[in-house]
């Protein structure tokens, strides 16, 4: 199979939701990162574009009817160049990249765009149908902005806890404090700050048109460990899982340009990495947080590298107490772990998340000039995704 690249990685800055960028319409804020990244390789011929692979976690509202496919209109692609959206919740533009690569690899393509997009601000309330004609009782409006919603009463109870309280139940299984889960939102949000500070964030988060939002919205360079520890338990009295140490909801797109080893001459510029290796996995559906942990594995021996060769992970920080978990079970040093802030402190818009760890990943690869690179995300119902970079512009790649 042929290798895979990654020649370029961009997205915007994400916004709090019903903050700076809750006014535009996801199928613009994708369009938007679509015609940047397409526009930043300036000898790549848009027709010469195999497909736009997105992904969307909720699609109810204005990112409905297919938003791949949408964007690449908006954004003035040609009109033969095709688009699909996929959705697996969190991991979704993970997902995207992973079924951009598998085309590439199979010879199927030679160039795809990847990315996601998420506005969680505008999300919609939905309405079921009724059984019947004419009821006379109220309806309920239910939103679709996160977790479980319709839920189908064959589904056992325990699978469909709140994401929350899915949290509280791992970190009893794997022993998480309250104490380390803030630490670890505090360094989230130290990091971030310090990374947007160094620049490095500023090559590859792009403005939205219309909005003034530059930097992510999440990030609190001030805070501080106590400030965090006073707050209160979201879902339990006795819990630990609080609105600091667990993801914000936001608003945001990504994407990353694909392409296979010929590429180089079509997009005129050389790749940021190559795709190493992918893996999924999935385990009981309140256990969500968890299933990173054998995707990487998965991934790295697909790879053909141990844990020993990784020098950066890019963890989505759903929530501190699930990463936590992650990455003692893998056994690495915590510092090699999101080193420019991770979702705690920049944010999480669903659909958007895989591509920015990815872009993110490769660019620190980049950076640092270490070889080997883990981005791995845990999914809502209990499953998880990794993708394996190589920095090929690495002396030992």
């Amino acid at each position: 199979m042929a290798d895979v690249f990654v020649y370029d990685a961009v997205r915007t800055p994400f916004g709090k939701y019903g903050g700076a960028l809750a006014g535009v319409r996801p199928d613009d804020l994708a369009a938007h990162i679509v015609r940047t990244l397409v526009g930043r390789s300036p000898d790549l011929d848009p027709a010469r574009i195999d497909e736009v692979v997105l992904g969307n976690a909720n699609g109810a509202g204005e990112d409905n009817r297919n938003v791949a496919r949408m964007a690449g209109l908006l954004a003035g692609l040609p009109v033969t160049v095709p688009g699909t959206t996929v959705n697996r919740l969190c991991g979704s533009s993970l997902d995207a990249t992973i079924n951009a690569a598998r085309q590439i690899a199979l010879g199927e393509a030679d160039v795809v765009v990847a990315g996601g997009v998420e506005s969680m601000s505008r999300a919609p309330w939905v309405l079921p149908k009724p059984g019947r004609a004419f009821p006379a009782g109220n309806a309920e409006l239910v939103s679709t902005t996160l977790g479980w919603r319709l839920v189908n009463p064959a589904m056992p109870a325990e699978w469909t806890v709140s994401l929350g309280e899915a949290t509280e139940q791992l970190r009893e299984r794997y022993d998480v404090s309250r104490e380390d889960q803030d630490t670890f939102a505090v360094d989230s949000h130290r990091a971030a700050a310090a990374a947007w500070e160094s620049g490095f964030y500023d090559d590859h988060v792009v403005v939205v048109p219309g909005t003034d939002l530059v930097r992510d919205e999440s990030v609190r360079a001030d805070t501080t460990l106590e400030k965090v520890a006073a707050l209160k338990p979201v879902f339990r009295a006795d819990g630990t899982v609080t609105a600091g140490n667990a993801s914000p909801l936001n608003d945001g797109a990504s994407a990353a340009l694909l392409g296979s080893a010929r590429s180089a001459s079509l997009i005129g510029v050389e790749p940021l990495a190559r795709v190493a290796g992918w893996g999924v996995a999935a385990n009981e559906p309140q256990f969500f947080g968890y299933a990173p942990v054998e995707a990487a594995n998965l991934a790295l021996k697909r790879a053909g590298v141990g844990w020993g060769d990784v020098a950066l992970v890019e963890l989505n920080e759903a929530f501190a107490a699930q990463s936590l978990a992650c990455v003692r079970a893998w056994d690495i040093d915590p510092g090699i772990v999101n080193v420019h802030g991770g979702a705690i402190a920049l944010g999480h818009p669903l659909g958007a998340s895989g591509t920015r760890i990815l872009g993110t990943l490769a660019r620190g690869l980049a950076a640092s000039g270490q070889r080997w690179g883990v981005a791995a995300i845990c999914i809502g119902v209990g499953q998880g995704l990794a993708v394996v970079l190589e920095n090929t512009r690495s002396d030992s790649a």
